[in-house]
């Protein structure tokens, strides 16, 4: 049975040219499990918020929407609230109350079902997922973790026929991504759930899911199975683009050449490795020698710090000792809730810590004075980029930041020109932040910091809703500020990201960072904070990390047998 019908569904939102989607056709049937991937910008988050009527954006639509065959428009406001479930990328932007049991039932007195059915619907959500160990903790309290579970739990309470999830585990860190995921593969199993997902990570969605929909420049360009899908796209012309954000499997399989059929999980990666490869020449990539990394004095020395948020409250950070040398890209790994965010905030002077020190080149945080901190020196990209934005349109925005650091105008133009088109984001800049999708926030808040020109980069989370391409561009972003002298300290869920950028990995761990070491020493010996290519390959080879280092290594032990 068709759930939605999608025909010629063009949309343009206002005072744009350019179409978002463009002749989309497509239909969801009940009880499949279908996933939606693309460059960022791509219409994907469009076509999802236009199935949910609530939540429509504004601007010019053509074509038609239909659910169990009712054009969208003529649906019962009663079917479209409840029927049609909701998850959106960021889980503060859903959340409405203030107390957990409360979140679980306040769209079921909305829709003013008796106090006993409601009772009962949100004990059985609130045992199904976990949720009754913090039954009764205010939100504000949680995770970015349990925020996304409990939006998940309270759109199920709700007993939706289909499920839309924008982006669910961007926010989240690998083992509660995977966590995330595995509910979803169950709802879908045991419950016959339609689940609609727009996803960058796929290394767990994209083999458990019925039909894979490959979308660019607001067309789909493939709706097949993804074994299928994973096969075609190494044929398509945008091939270098597309397979950036498939499962490694799929891309060792294309970066191998090879024929047949597409592996598609680490088991099937692992597997055909071991049929096809050989490691008789040569069983690991060997680093060369860190070069110097600036000048003496470390970028960031931080001393047994300590902080908590109030008097009562844990501690989040431990006595916590960390140094990052100048000009170094240094990545922080670690579960949601340890403290990542804090840390960066301590060390940009958001939040005072009640013992020890921070160092900044050499000279004490307390020692910046007024604006010193800020001008030319830090800069902090939070993992909310709405919170960067105070203008209209992303031009004035830019403008606005470019004058408060003394730019001429002429050079402000060129900057901002430059930046933009790195960050492939020129088409957004008369476009208000908020209409921007959340891979376009995140590059349009990077380029606003970058306008900052800082000796230190802070950023929470930079890759976080951006497509493999563009975690490409930033990549080398990232190295140019590096040959410049720029210090980067990132804190990411991003393992491959991390893996591929950084020059060195830590994680956080109770309040603590534990030992920092390279890409290669640091995932090569983990278990869950890994890579999905190091888990495929590492029976085979000793140290290799990333996508590059696998068909780098079966090639000099002679490709494919």
């Amino acid at each position: 049975m068709e759930l939605f019908s999608i025909k010629d569904l063009s949309f343009t939102y206002p005072d744009e040219a350019q179409k978002v989607l463009n002749s989309v056709n497509l239909t969801v049937s009940e009880g499949e499990f279908m996933v939606v991937c693309g460059p960022s910008g791509c219409g994907k988050t469009t076509l999802l918020r236009l199935l949910k009527r609530e939540l429509s954006p504004h601007g010019k639509r053509e074509g038609e929407i239909r659910y169990l065959g009712t054009l969208q428009e003529e649906l019962d406001d009663r079917v479209s609230a409840g029927e049609i479930g909701f998850v959106m990328q960021n889980p503060e932007n859903q959340v409405v109350t203030d107390k957990v049991w409360h979140e679980l039932a306040f769209g079921l007195e909305n829709l003013g079902l008796p106090n006993g059915e409601i009772r009962r619907r949100v004990g059985e959500m609130a045992s199904f997922f976990g949720i009754n160990r913090w039954f009764d903790r205010k939100t504000s309290e949680l995770s970015g973790g349990q925020k996304q579970l409990l939006n998940l739990a309270s759109v199920m309470v709700m007993q939706p026929r289909v499920l839309i999830l924008d982006e669910p585990t961007s926010q989240l860190d690998p083992v509660g991504a995977a966590e995330f995921i595995t509910t979803l593969h169950k709802l879908n199993r045991d419950l016959g759930l339609t689940i609609l997902l727009v996803e960058h990570r796929l290394e767990e969605v994209f083999a458990i899911a019925d039909k894979a929909v490959v979308m660019d420049r607001g067309r789909v360009l493939f709706n097949d199975t993804p074994r299928t899908v994973g096969g075609l796209l190494r044929d398509c012309p945008e091939k270098g683009r597309m397979l950036l954000g498939m499962p490694s499997a799929v891309r060792i399989f294309s970066g191998l050449n090879a024929t047949g059929a597409c592996p598609l999980t680490v088991k099937e990666g692992r597997l055909f490795l071991k049929a096809h490869a050989s490691n008789q020449a040569c069983r690991r990539i060997e680093d060369g020698e860190l070069k110097p990394l600036g000048k003496e004095l470390p970028a960031v020395q931080t001393k047994e710090l300590w902080f908590r948020y109030e008097r009562n409250l844990p501690d989040v950070l431990k006595g916590l000792y960390l140094t990052v040398e100048q000009g170094e890209i240094f990545a922080v790994l670690g579960e949601n809730g340890s403290g990542k965010s804090t840390m960066l905030r301590a060390i940009s002077g958001q939040n005072a810590a009640y013992r020890g020190k921070v160092e900044l080149f050499g000279k004490k945080l307390q020692s910046y004075k007024g604006t010193e901190l800020y001008r030319h020196n830090v800069a902090f990209l939070p993992q909310d980029p709405q919170s960067v934005f105070l203008k209209p349109t992303v031009k004035q925005d830019f403008q606005e930041i470019c004058s408060a650091m003394g730019y001429e105008k002429q050079e402000a133009e060129g900057v901002v020109a430059r930046l933009a088109e790195q960050l492939e984001i020129s088409a957004l800049l008369d476009r208000h932040p908020y209409d921007l999708s959340g891979g376009e926030q995140q590059r349009a808040a990077l380029c606003k910091v970058l306008l900052l020109r800082p000796r230190l980069l802070l950023l929470d989370e930079p890759t976080k809703g951006i497509d493999a391409y563009a975690k490409n561009t930033l990549e080398q972003i990232l190295k140019e500020l590096q040959q410049q002298g720029i210090t980067t300290i990132m804190v990411t869920h991003d393992v491959e990201f991390a893996a591929s950028c950084a020059d060195r990995c830590a994680m956080l761990f109770h309040g603590e960072i534990m030992d920092a070491e390279r890409p290669r020493e640091f995932f090569s010996t983990n278990t869950f904070y890994t890579t999905a290519a190091s888990r495929i390959s590492r029976t085979l080879y000793e140290n290799t990390v990333t996508v590059e280092d696998v068909v780098e290594l079966c090639s000099r032990n002679g490709g494919l047998q």
